[in-house]
């Protein structure tokens, strides 16, 4: 069983930044492709990032510019850096697995909190 886990949330000022750590068991890290996904209250979760075993990647429209996802295989760690950060990106921030070479998520992380706030 794959097992996740985020780190690295917390209360941050607008305009500041955070980096999001997920990391991801298993020997087969580097086919794994991995999302970083959030969830406000009241709303349905979201995809903020994506980024696949071949280190292409994807952004929503609501954060491209501004946060950027990368991976350390050697580390089983996919990174979410977010900077310029908006009021209105709190959330719970969740990374998901997949390792079936698909980009529906199947290993999911507890969530780590990100509140952007003066």
């Amino acid at each position: 069983q794959v097992q996740v886990t985020e780190s690295g949330g917390g209360l941050v000022q607008p305009g500041g930044s955070l980096r999001l750590s997920c990391v991801a068991s298993g020997n087969y890290f580097i086919m794994y492709n991995v999302g970083w996904y959030r969830q406000a209250p009241g709303n349905q979760r979201e995809l903020v990032a994506f980024i696949h075993s071949t280190f292409s990647t994807q952004y929503a429209d609501s954060v491209k510019g501004r946060f950027a996802i990368s991976r350390d295989n050697a580390k089983n760690t996919v990174y979410l850096q977010m900077n310029s950060l908006k009021p209105e990106d709190t959330a719970v921030y969740y990374c998901g697995a997949d390792s079936s070479g698909g980009t529906n998520p199947m290993h999911w992380g507890q969530g780590t909190q990100v509140t952007v706030s003066s």
